[in-house]
């Protein structure tokens, strides 16, 4: 019974030692930043990157790291509203690799889920992996991360029946190849939770955030995700 009691105490207090450093891990981007170096962060995806509300929580998070890191990180949004992944292989390195980046935020499954665009959930892996593994292979220690977005509601939502397998194909590509994730599904469902007129004062139009919701929502995960607080 001792030994079980000691080496249960010892245990815990080992986890208790590893909890900080997990709840604060920060990504190699942030790390840099902090040791002074000069960074590039290209982000990529849909509108819900490049339209009001993806350029509100795009500068909400490039003016909050700045404006901590000495204005070293230049961010640059190749976001292309009404695109998906095909276009993202296609111009991928017109729009991301010449940027020479030392982080990508990419997000497409939004419009890889509508069903105009005839993108099966194995096409999307195909093309997210293309896009990761040419990345890689510009730069090894490029940050590669992930996004899974909001909720579209109403005919946005009807356009897209499937979107949760491809919100699940990133969480399982993040998950296969070690990739930070930031899914902020959880958070724009706890508003959905409240009732759709709730949902619709962020989300005006049932697809993109506008530029409130953008920054009171999207961003501080964002980075969060990025800084580790």
């Amino acid at each position: 019974m001792r030994y079980f009691l000691t080496t249960t105490v010892i245990g815990a207090a080992f986890i208790a030692l590893l909890l900080p450093s997990i709840s604060l891990a920060q990504t190699h981007l942030i790390k840099n930043l902090a040791a002074g170096k000069k960074q590039t962060l290209v982000v990529y995806g849909t509108s819900l990157s490049a339209a009001e509300g993806g350029q509100a929580w795009v500068k909400a998070v490039s003016d909050a790291i700045n404006n901590k890191y000495q204005q070293n990180l230049t961010v640059y949004n190749a976001a292309r509203s009404a695109m998906w992944s095909t276009w993202g292989v296609q111009h991928l390195e017109d729009s991301v690799i010449s940027k020479k980046p030392d982080a990508v935020l990419m997000e497409f499954s939004m419009n890889d889920a509508f069903l105009d665009y005839k993108t099966s959930v194995a096409l999307a892996r195909l093309n997210l992996n293309y896009m990761i593994d040419r990345i890689k292979l510009f730069n090894p220690k490029c940050e590669v991360i992930l996004q899974v977005m909001n909720i579209p509601i109403n005919v946005h939502a009807q356009q897209r029946p499937h979107l949760l397998q491809y919100y699940n194909m990133y969480r399982q590509v993040a998950k296969q190849r070690g990739l930070l994730l930031i899914d902020h599904y959880n958070n724009w469902k706890k508003i959905l939770n409240r009732g759709t007129a709730e949902y619709l004062k962020y989300v005006p139009d049932g697809i993109h955030p506008d530029e409130n919701g953008a920054r009171e929502i999207v961003a501080p995960l964002v980075l969060k995700k990025l800084t580790g607080k």
